[in-house]
């Protein structure tokens, strides 16, 4: 049992014993110090005296060397059982006699040591002089044990332990008597407070016992009780407040309209506070009066008395109300003292306990609660308080309810702003990332686009088989170059000033069905799949307005995915309509691609325009819905998408018509000058497109020197310019290590200012959109180049007849 739990009789019982104890081992520890320090000191005088009585008998055997005689003298200590050991020694330290004779080899020295007695080895040894007539005859070496002294404790010990039981008895007994007086008055006071405990009964007194200071103890007790009941009482009822508070929180909480939230408060406060009057008011701001919002389920008879009805108007300014609109509570305790109209109507019903609490928010009131009661003096401060605190948590809610509507609506808008907004910040990503492999692409299909071109334009021996292939290898290079060139961008809409084309929607499908006849067809035989193509054409259908390779692109994006989304086989429709909306004010071209695939579920749907969202796995990148939907906001079309899982998805393109042709004169393009033969620089770090662009310029008549770096470049132009011949103009790359275009170009028009700088890149549209090009450049190109404007461009900076500007410049110089 711990010393918590331990009863306060075995308590006090425990601490008698162990003073009583605590004095007598005090007592016994100095009583047996002090025997055993004085035994000592008796047992070595003892043994001193014994020493000098055995040394003055063996003075004559040591005279006549008679061991015999010594022998017989040590003999003597038999009668002292506690000497263990006896030596006399001759004065040359020889070994005379010993006792008992086994002592020889027992714990004795070989030699007698200093003269003197001391305790060494729990022995007590004494060396003592054999003295006859003041001349030393030999040494006495006696060894005792230190039994005498123990057997003298225990006894004592045992005296000791028996009278100290002895007084623990008697303490015990005269103890068992005493401590009921310190210890009853304390249990009953115990008995007393766990009888409060248990029962919560906080009207049981303790009873007064003699003593002043258990009388002080039990009143004052007693005078705790009394608090604590009061406190008690004061504390269930403010409990049942705060537990009324919160339920009435807790259903407006869930509340968004004010007359069901009023509602409910008053309900409360009907049932559990309880009032036999309440109603909430509203207040307009800057009106002048108080307008009945809702009356309390159980107050419609005092309001007939009051001849009070919801919407009522109950001016603030004549009934003494200006206080509470302030923001202050107004606590009339008798209605039949107050002279203003409206605490009359309650005074006339039998209502005499008035209170009028603000309902405020943001330092403004716009309402108050009105609670009654028809005793006079009714509402004790805590209920007034109680009133306040309700009113606080009805404004607030009540002003989140109006807030509600308000920041729902607000909420669906900025909803659909942010869904506006990340979808193009995404589209921004993706044109900021595709702008980096721009460059790459456009170096990549330079070479088989002039390659191509010249194919076309050089060789009329090609079959028509051959020139129809090399045909669509030039739209799909176009279609390259123009998707790359628009990937930067394409989640921007169109400029203004950029001019659509029309196009023709039928004829585009017919392109697109053959660009995509590998995809649909042989790949997916080849994986024993079988997909039925349909095409419902329109006829007549009017043209659109917009970017050919845009709406190629867009379309076969979207038969690759009804290609992905039929893996057993299925039926891939396209179909182009004609609709009117509004009468015939509005006509639309609709372009359908449907599939009887695997189809998109809600979610999927809902995000598959994202960037980067793709259900494919490793084998999708998620781009390609994205370009057909930055494609239709660059056009101003629309995008519909109807799915359905098991079901199959269709996609649906809808453009404006566009508007009739006016008949125009045409006019005539102006004829191309042929040039005459130019020495030109070309300077690129990229050995495909350097080769090819020289074929084809050499083709033409043209002299090309290549330099495959920018140092280089300008190392060969300057060489040129001092020993000649001169260079007509230079062809230069923008991206290029160690020395990009730019120095390229500034290093030319440093040495030859008219010498023309034409860069050739893969960011040309970006630089010419963003009018970005660089100093000292005359044109920018971009890649891939085409045969007609690389010609254009040389014919616009080198005019047939005119003589090289490099050519001035390099006799200039030399000159």
């Amino acid at each position: 049992m711990s010393a918590h739990t331990r009863p306060i009789r075995r308590t006090l019982m425990t601490v008698i014993l162990l003073t009583c104890g605590a004095v007598m081992l005090i007592t016994s520890a100095a009583f047996f110090a002090y025997e055993y320090l004085t035994f000592r000191q008796l047992t070595l005088r003892n043994l001193e005296i014994l020493g000098k009585a055995i040394a003055a008998n063996s003075t004559a055997a040591l005279a006549f060397d008679n061991p015999g005689d010594a022998r017989e003298v040590l003999s003597a200590l038999k009668a002292q059982p506690h000497v263990v050991a006896a030596r006399l020694y001759l004065n040359d330290g020889r070994l005379m006699a010993s006792y008992p004779d086994a002592a020889a080899h027992a714990t004795a020295p070989s030699a007698p040591g200093n003269d003197g007695y001391r305790f060494e080895f729990g022995l007590l040894r004494g060396v003592q002089p054999v003295v006859q007539d003041g001349r030393r005859m030999g040494t006495l070496y006696l060894e005792s044990d230190l039994g005498e002294i123990y057997e003298h404790f225990q006894f004592f010990l045992g005296i000791g332990a028996l009278f100290t039981l002895a007084c623990f008895a008697a303490a015990y007994l005269i103890s068992g008597r005493l401590q009921g007086v310190i210890s009853k008055p304390i249990l009953a006071l115990a008995a007393t407070a766990r009888q409060v405990s248990e029962r919560r009964d906080y009207s049981v007194r303790a009873t007064r016992t003699q003593g002043q200071e258990f009388s002080q103890l039990t009143d004052a007790f007693n005078h705790m009780l009394t608090r604590i009941e009061g406190d008690q009482t004061r504390l269930q009822s403010q409990l049942g407040r705060l537990d009324l508070l919160y339920r009435i929180t807790h259903a407006t909480g869930a509340r968004h309209d004010l007359p069901s939230l009023f509602r409910v408060v008053l309900h409360n406060l009907e049932e559990d506070l309880p009032v036999d009057f309440g109603c909430m008011c509203v207040c307009e701001a800057g009106a002048d009066a108080l307008s009945i919002a809702v009356i309390g389920p159980k107050s419609a008879q005092c309001a007939s008395a009051l001849r009070l009805a919801e919407n009522d108007q109950v001016p603030f300014d004549q009934n003494g109300l200006a206080r509470c609109l302030g923001g202050e509570l107004v606590y009339e305790p008798d209605t039949r003292e107050i002279r203003f109209p409206f605490p009359q109507r309650f005074s006339e019903a039998g209502l005499r306990s008035l209170v009028v609490a603000p309902l405020l928010v943001e330092k403004r009131v716009f309402g108050v609660l009105v609670a009654a009661r028809r005793a006079s003096e009714s509402f004790s401060s805590p209920e007034c308080e109680f009133l306040r605190q309700l009113s606080e948590h009805v404004a607030l809610a009540a002003h989140q309810a109006q807030l509600y509507g308000a920041l729902q609506r607000a909420y669906d808008d900025l909803r659909q702003s942010q869904q506006a907004m990340m979808q193009q910040e995404r589209l921004r990503a993706l044109g900021e990332m595709a702008s980096g492999i721009a460059h790459d692409i456009n170096n990549a299909i330079s070479p088989i686009a002039l390659y191509t071109e010249s194919l076309l334009e050089r060789e009329p021996g090609l079959s028509e088989h051959a020139r129809e292939y090399l045909g669509t290898i030039r739209t799909a290079i176009e279609d390259v170059a123009e998707t790359v060139a628009r990937m930067r961008e394409f989640y921007r809409p169109r400029e203004a000033e950029l001019v659509l084309s029309r196009v023709e929607c039928n004829r585009l499908i017919d392109q697109v069905v053959n660009l995509t006849r590998a995809r649909w067809s042989d790949q997916a035989q080849q994986r024993g799949v079988f997909i039925q193509l349909k095409t419902e054409l329109a006829e007549n259908l009017p043209d659109i307005m917009g970017s050919e390779v845009e709406i190629r692109d867009a379309l076969t994006n979207l038969i690759f995915n009804a290609v992905d989304a039929m893996p057993a086989g299925g039926t891939l429709t396209l179909r182009t309509r004609l609709v009117s909306s509004g009468g015939d004010i509005t006509r639309q071209v609709q372009v359908e691609v449907a599939d009887t695939g695997i189809g998109m579920d809600e979610e999927t749907r809902r995000r598959c325009l994202e960037p980067f969202y793709t259900t494919k796995g490793e084998r999708g990148t998620g781009l390609g819905l994205a370009m057909v939907y930055g494609m239709v906001q660059r056009h101003s079309a629309e995008l519909e998408i109807e799915s359905a899982v098991r079901r199959g998805t269709l996609v649906r393109l809808i453009f404006a018509v566009a508007d009739p042709i006016v008949p125009a004169a045409s006019a005539r393009p102006r004829p191309q000058q042929l040039l005459s033969r130019l020495r030109i620089l070309l300077v690129d770090d990229d050995p495909m497109l350097t080769k090819s662009l020289r074929d084809i310029l050499e083709q033409d008549g043209h002299v090309v020197t290549v330099a495959d770096g920018g140092q280089k470049g300008i190392d060969t132009f300057t060489a040129a310019l001092s020993h000649g011949p001169t260079f007509s103009l230079v062809i230069t790359d923008l991206g290029m290590p160690y020395v990009d275009g730019r120095r390229v170009a500034a290093a030319i028009k440093a040495v030859s200012p008219h010498t023309p700088v034409i860069l050739l890149t893969g960011w040309g549209q970006r630089l010419v959109a963003e009018n970005d090009i660089p100093a000292h450049v005359d044109r920018v190109l971009s890649k891939p180049p085409r045969l007609t404007e690389v010609r254009a461009t040389l014919a616009d900076l080198v005019p047939v007849g005119e003589t090289s500007a490099a050519g001035r410049d390099s006799e200039t110089h030399r000159a």
